[in-house]
């Protein structure tokens, strides 16, 4: 038997590290291969489903629990420091009263107060040569809006402010409280996804189709009267002739939701 030289010894290792290499490398082409292969695989594809979008409503006559009321005081004098003070005096006198009906701080608020210049115009027009603007002083204007729930007191609120030094009423109108407003609309959600059901049940009937089920269902939305305005912009004699007692009426609240169905063959 031959000996093997350290040269040959060197050579076969070579070749062992080769082959290694070699298979490594194959195997990480086919692994890479079987991966993209993999990859290029398609989804399994999802049919469309068959659906009918219908929108039902709800509606309820409620009575409302809240009166709104705005009025102020309307000062006028030569300073607007005289202006202010006539004007806070009478202000105050004004939410005493309010108050003394048994209206809490919590009802009242000031929603607007100006202090502006007054000038007294005068000319014919044309020619404006001869047209005038003359300072005369300085307006100012605070306004309250009370919004209780006590309802029976509407009139008796107008009455006392205009008695106390209230020379302007606004407006007067009723509407629904927060709390009741979401009383209501939770009340009417089942009914109006009641009759979205009939609807979509009534349309299918003669296209030989049924509910199989639900996809979506969209809540948003909730349709509410404007406050019914009873007084607008009523001047110092209109209020005056303000009677009571003040009525409120009933208002229409109408839910409506939009739900997606899906549906089958009966």
């Amino acid at each position: 038997m031959m000996l093997m030289t350290n040269k040959t010894k060197t050579v076969l290792a070579a070749i062992a590290a080769i082959a290694i290499v070699s298979t490594a490398v194959f195997a990480g082409m086919q692994s890479s291969g079987d991966k993209a292969y993999a990859q290029q695989v398609p989804n399994f594809y999802q049919p469309p489903q068959n659906t009918i979008s219908v929108t039902g409503t709800a509606t309820v006559s409620v009575f409302p629990d809240l009166v709104n009321i705005q009025l102020g005081v309307d000062t006028q004098a030569t300073t607007a420091q005289d202006a202010m003070n006539q004007n806070a005096q009478a202000m105050n006198t004004t939410a005493s009263a309010i108050q003394s009906l048994g209206i809490t701080n919590a009802e009242i608020s000031t929603t607007d107060f100006t202090i502006q210049p007054v000038y007294n115009n005068t000319g014919p027009y044309p020619p404006y040569n001869e047209y005038k603007s003359e300072f005369v002083g300085y307006k100012v204007s605070n306004t309250l809006l009370i919004k209780t729930t006590k309802l029976g007191l509407a009139g008796k609120i107008l009455d006392t402010a205009v008695g106390a030094g209230a020379n302007r009423v606004d407006s007067v109108s009723y509407s629904l409280s927060p709390a009741k407003q979401q009383s209501i609309q939770n009340s009417l959600l089942a009914s109006a996804i009641q009759d979205a059901q009939s609807r979509a049940q009534k349309a299918l009937m003669p296209l030989g189709q049924k509910i199989t089920g639900v996809k979506s269902v969209d809540l948003s939305g909730f349709i509410m009267p404007q406050p019914v305005p009873l007084y607008n912009k009523m001047s110092m004699a209109a209020s005056q002739a303000v009677q009571t007692p003040v009525f409120a009426s009933n208002q229409d609240i109408t839910t409506s939701v939009n739900v997606i169905f899906l549906i089958g063959a009966q």
